[in-house]
């Protein structure tokens, strides 16, 4: 198996994992994130979730590149 079929298989794996792990866990609307209400227009930016999941994604590939 070369590596690139491995990593894709790898990022599969994580994506599904993922996937499924968010079907429990409500990662939106968390403290700090914008939220804008005017009219009927809603504007909504996930500062906060979009920091935990950077967070959570290095750790990740991190551990994945220390394994290699």
């Amino acid at each position: 198996m070369t590596g690139a079929a491995k990593f894709v298989m790898i990022a599969g794996a994580a994506i599904f994992i993922i996937g499924f792990i968010m079907q429990f866990v409500n990662f939106g609307r968390l403290p700090g994130d914008i939220v804008i209400k005017k009219g009927n227009t809603t504007f909504y930016f996930p500062i906060v979730t979009s920091i935990l999941a950077s967070i959570i994604l290095s750790a990740i590939f991190y551990f994945i590149g220390r394994l290699r």
